[in-house]
């Protein structure tokens, strides 16, 4: 019995990142050498930042696969861990897709987190919207981000 749970649960698990990590690509798109993101972080790949990521070094789409995937299961482990109200894996990969981007706050201590753990889903999905800025400036891609997180969040994707 123990065994079949932890399918179900993987198997939802590999559901919702097949389901973000789209989203994920399509906005971060993939860089093989670091830069400076928007906010002036260190970046390389598919948007991962850290102090693992080195100037100069020219990664391969096989690191940047392995980075993403880390990266994703990370962002889903602050969904999991911040939203105890059930969710749909739409609404699960958004908020991956969001946290992955934005970092954990945006589903810990947030007030999408206190709508989501209140069942009120709509609410949630709508906070989305509101995290469109990086260093304080509002970005259209970040904009459009929201949006297409957002409609996935509402099952309108």
């Amino acid at each position: 019995m123990a065994t079949k749970a932890k399918v179900a649960i993987g198997g939802g698990l590999a559901a919702v990142l097949v389901l973000a990590a789209p989203l994920v690509m399509k906005w971060e798109g993939v860089r093989y050498a670091p830069y400076r993101d928007a906010g002036g972080v260190l970046t390389v790949c598919y948007g991962h930042t850290g102090p693992d990521v080195q100037m100069g070094k020219t990664y391969t789409k096989a690191e940047c696969d392995d980075l993403l995937r880390a990266d994703m299961l990370e962002a889903n482990g602050y969904v999991n861990a911040c939203i105890t109200s059930p969710m749909l894996s739409g609404q699960e990969a958004a908020l991956t897709s969001a946290t992955y981007n934005i970092g954990p706050r945006v589903v810990c201590g947030s007030t999408l987190q206190r709508y989501a753990n209140a069942g009120n889903w709509p609410a949630a999905c709508a906070e989305l919207s509101r995290w469109d800025k990086a260093a304080g400036r509002t970005y259209r891609g970040l904009t459009l981000r929201r949006t297409d997180e957002r409609a996935m969040c509402e099952g309108k994707r």
